[in-house]
């Protein structure tokens, strides 16, 4: 799963990335904020949707370096 995440992520353009980032984080906020009031049925998707957010931000900044 995580490799077929970054190599998703390691295609999309940076316009791509920023959009995919700001729909993740929005789902990240929303899926805490439904957990700590009512305990969602899968909390791994929390792990995930975190973990693909610091994937985006790592791909985003080693471009950044590299140009």
């Amino acid at each position: 799963m995580k490799n077929k995440n970054w190599n998703e992520i390691k295609n999309m353009t940076n316009i791509e990335l920023n959009s995919k980032l700001s729909e993740l984080q929005s789902k990240f906020f929303k899926l805490k904020f439904r957990h700590s009031t009512v305990p969602v049925k899968n909390p791994l998707e929390i792990r995930e949707i975190r973990r693909n957010i610091a994937r985006i931000k790592t791909f985003i900044a080693q471009n950044k370096e590299s140009k």
